[in-house]
Parts: C-alpha cells; sequence; structure tokens
C-alpha cells in the first residue's frame, strides 16, 4: 500500500464513473455492436435501459457528483440520448479513440477528475448490470468510500449461490481493523473456473464473484498505476492532455491513448497491489451477462416461462422466448432461449446460452451484418429502419426527432423517392427548397444533393424508396453536417 496516500486520504467527494464500451455479444441477437445491451429493454414495462438504471443509482439527489462517462465513438449519440431522457447532466462524456480495456479507461477518467478534485473518490461501474436493492447499494458505496480514503482499492465482491463459470472469483483474506468485519483484504483471483472447481469455491464459502465494481481513491488509483503498469498511465496522460472537445464529448487523443496496453483494471493493478481490498455485499447483482442470467432476473409465469412479444406455448416450461414482429408458438420443449428479430432468429439451450459468443464471432470472420446492426439503424437524428430489399431497390423507414437534421448529401449510384407519412419535412433538393406535409412528396436523383429536417414538434416519418445500382450505406457524401461525423460513419 502506498504509506503517503493511506495517511494524506480523506472521505473526498463521490464521483460516479460509467464504463458504456461493452458490445454483450452474448445477448445477440438483441445487443449488436452497433446497439448494445445496455441501451436495451429486455423485459415488458422496463422503465429504463440499463445504461439508464446506472446513471439513477447513485444521483445527486443522494450527494453524488455529476458521472463521468466512457464510451466510443459509435456510441455516443447513443449515451448522449440516455443522459437527455434521464435528465442527468453529466461531468465528462469521454470517447476512446481505440479500445484499450478498463485500465486504461478508468486511467483517464482518475485523472480528470482528480484534476479538479484530489481528494476526490471514484465509483466506477460498468454500464450493464442490474442491481434490484439500490438503496443497500448506495450504503455499500459509502462505507466503500471510508475504506478507500484509508488508500485502499476497493472491489465489491458478490456472495455465490450457484457454482456460476462465468464469472472471476475472488478470495477473502483477512478483516481490515477498523471496519466492523465489513472490508477484508484480497487474498486472491482466480480466472473463469470450470464447473468443478467452481463448486469447490462454492463449498468453501470464502470465494466471491467478481463484481467488477469499483471504490478507488483517484490518487491512490494512480500512483498505483504509474507504478505497475506505467505505460498504460503515460498514454492515458497523452491521451487526455491533447484531447479536443466536439459537441460536448471530450476526445481523446488517438496517436498517445493508442499507445496503451490492452490490459484489464484486474490484471494491471488489482492483482498485483497490496492495496486491494472487498466488501462482500448483497445487493441483486446480476452482469447479466448471458441469455440464462437474464432469465433468472425476468418475471416468470407458473411454468417458469418469460416471454415477450406475440407467443403462444404448449407444454413449454423454463423458457426465455421474445420476439419483435412474428408469432412463435412452442411444443413440448424446456430450457430453451428463443428470441426472434425481424432479421435474425436465436435457438439454444439454456445450459449453452455463454456460447452464444461463439455465433457472434462466426458472424464477424464471415463479415455478416447481423452481428453489427439491426434492420433499425440509430442516427443522432432519429432512426432508419429497412422495411424491403431487392436486386435494385430498397424501401425504408425514416423517423426524424423533432429538430433532428441530416447532412447536406449526395449518392452516386442510387436515386430516392421521399413520401411523407407523419408529421412536417423541410427538404432540400439542388435549389428547391420547400415544406412538405402528410402525403406530399419529393424525387432526388443521383448526384443530386439534398438535405432533410423537421422542423415541428412531433416526430417526422418518411417513405424512402431507393433505385440504383449500389444501395450500400458507405454510397454518402457528406457536408454541412450539424453532429461533426466523420465520413466514414455510415455503418
Amino acid at each position: 500500500m502506498l504509506t503517503m496516500t493511506a495517511t494524506a486520504a480523506t472521505t473526498g467527494s463521490l464521483y460516479p464513473v460509467i464504463l458504456s464500451g461493452g458490445s454483450g455479444t452474448r445477448l445477440w441477437p438483441l445487443s449488436r455492436a452497433m446497439y448494445p445491451k445496455q441501451f436495451i429493454r429486455f423485459f415488458s414495462g422496463q422503465n429504463a435501459t440499463f445504461l439508464g438504471s446506472t446513471l439513477q443509482r447513485l444521483s445527486a439527489s443522494e450527494g453524488f457528483e455529476q458521472p463521468t462517462l466512457l464510451c466510443n465513438n459509435d456510441h455516443r449519440f447513443l449515451v448522449k440520448e440516455e443522459l437527455e431522457r434521464a435528465g442527468i447532466a453529466p461531468r465528462a462524456i469521454i470517447l476512446e479513440p481505440v479500445a484499450r480495456n478498463t485500465a486504461a479507461a478508468i486511467a483517464v477518467a482518475a485523472l480528470s477528475i482528480a484534476r479538479d478534485n484530489p481528494a476526490a473518490i471514484m465509483v466506477v461501474m460498468p454500464s450493464d448490470h442490474a442491481i434490484t436493492q439500490e438503496a443497500r447499494f448506495t450504503e455499500a458505496v459509502r462505507r466503500a468510500a471510508k475504506v478507500a480514503a484509508t488508500g485502499r482499492l476497493v472491489l465489491f465482491g458478490i456472495q455465490p449461490n450457484l457454482p456460476e463459470t462465468g464469472y472471476g472469483y475472488i478470495r477473502q483474506g483477512a478483516a481490515l481493523e477498523g471496519f466492523n468485519g465489513g472490508a477484508f483484504k484480497v487474498d486472491s483471483f482466480y480466472e473463469k473456473p470450470n464447473a468443478k472447481t467452481a463448486e469447490s469455491y462454492l463449498a468453501a464459502g470464502n470465494y466471491f464473484w467478481n463484481s467488477g465494481i469499483f471504490v478507488l481513491h483517484a490518487r491512490t488509483f494512480i500512483e498505483e498505476l504509474g507504478r505497475l503498469e506505467p505505460k498504460i498511465l503515460e498514454a492515458a496522460r497523452g491521451g487526455l492532455a491533447r484531447a479536443t472537445d466536439d459537441l460536448g464529448f471530450q476526445r481523446l487523443d488517438r496517436a498517445a491513448f493508442s499507445q496503451s496496453p490492452n490490459v484489464s483494471i484486474d490484471y494491471a493493478v488489482m492483482e498485483k497491489t497490496s492495496a486491494a481490498a472487498m466488501l462482500p455485499i448483497d445487493v441483486g447483482w446480476s452482469d447479466v451477462g448471458s441469455w440464462s442470467s437474464l432469465w433468472d432476473i425476468a418475471p416468470r409465469d407458473k411454468e417458469n416461462n418469460y416471454v415477450q412479444g406475440d407467443a403462444v406455448l404448449e407444454d413449454t416450461r423454463n423458457c426465455y422466448v421474445h420476439s419483435e414482429r412474428s408469432m412463435v408458438a412452442t411444443i413440448g420443449v424446456n430450457n430453451l432461449i428463443i428470441v426472434d428479430t425481424p432479421d435474425a432468429l436465436l435457438v439454444a439451450d439454456k445450459s449453452r446460452s455463454q456460447d452464444v459468443s461463439k455465433i457472434v464471432a462466426k458472424l464477424r470472420q464471415s463479415n455478416r451484418r447481423e452481428q453489427e446492426q439491426h434492420l433499425r439503424n440509430y442516427r443522432p437524428w432519429g432512426y432508419f429502419e429497412t422495411l424491403n430489399i431487392g436486386p435494385r431497390f430498397q424501401v425504408k423507414l425514416l423517423h426524424v426527432k423533432p429538430g433532428g437534421k441530416l447532412s447536406m448529401q449526395m449518392h452516386h449510384h442510387r436515386s430516392e423517392h421521399w413520401v411523407v407519412v407523419q408529421g412536417t419535412a423541410n427538404v432540400v433538393v439542388g435549389d428547391l427548397d420547400k415544406l412538405l406535409r402528410e402525403n406530399e412528396s419529393v424525387y432526388i436523383f443521383a448526384t443530386q444533393w439534398h438535405r432533410l429536417e423537421n422542423p415541428g414538434k412531433v416526430p417526422l416519418e418518411i417513405i424512402e424508396v431507393q433505385i440504383g445500382t449500389y444501395l450500400g450505406e458507405d454510397d454518402i457524401v457528406r457536408t454541412d453536417d450539424v453532429y461533426h461525423r466523420a465520413p466514414e460513419e455510415t455503418k
């Protein structure tokens, strides 16, 4: 432990740090690279997404500071929309130019926060976990902050209730003095075990799941990272020092940040430091890392089935059934995951739900878009959804939020026909600038510059018919984009 920090540290303000860089491959086909699980409502009547719930978890009304969020460039407008929906003004939204794992991300947050408040304590949370007992979690965070103020790097351990092979484990060490048996040293860390080893951990009683939630004195973490992994700290410092502002997003410098080793906080610091401490907590935690864990927390009927969407079940038990468009019918099945989306269907044994990521890996290797994007593609102005596609045509629904404005753009290989079906559109096509109302239309030929805007107070919906030799999203030349998107941002 760093004696200087341990003696000098005091319980400073508590700063939530939310890591929103995950892709959630094990919850495919609902979770996709461009729209991962933290932005999805998995249950009927779910009030908030996982990110929305995380934003509300440590609120300003409870005395916490504004949150700092870290995400990648592709998700920045989704994160901003969740903040607006929650009515929360962030301290910062920091964009990672490349993925370098959690150690580098947390280092950037620590450097940024310590610059404002050297006594700050960070509460580092993934954006996609579920916690059912929020008040108990808040109380645990406050207890952990007192431990962190002594120079300890604190993580939360979850008492296992089954021999889970999908989590890392922590072995509890001796109790720390001064905390009434509520905080412990960390004896050792263990990777995801096989089934037999996980059963031995459960029987031993002193092994806990690693929750991935940390309470860290910012200066302590910076000093320990500098001692143990100086290259990570150096890259984080460089990336932050040369960061630029873009519409309120803080863009880390790519050249500097890219120099960081790709290492998790566990490998970089927690498994090496003598300052690691653990607080056992029981707050109804789940990392929602697979369809089986989602079924665990889902409201279920008397046959232990969870159903969302249109489904008819006969002699069916212990299943998770999700349908977004088609009617799903089952007969005489047990322990299945069935997830039907407009462009992909998953049927899996619930015991094999951890293997869904293998399907995603195969899709990625085959360069298939189903691992990356839904038929509904989200944009900062709203979304578009593919309704039909053929050899030389494509039909889309464009949904433009009030005030939303597409870039001025042109296509080399396709013409477009727009028909307004809801709301009012301000369209610019060549020299034409006019308002279109419901049931009015406009034609745009290939190479003609055009723009679409919603000047109204209700959503604008347009049916777009594309005709041409090439209909890919990358056939866009943009200018005057109010969202400052790069030319390659057409996924």
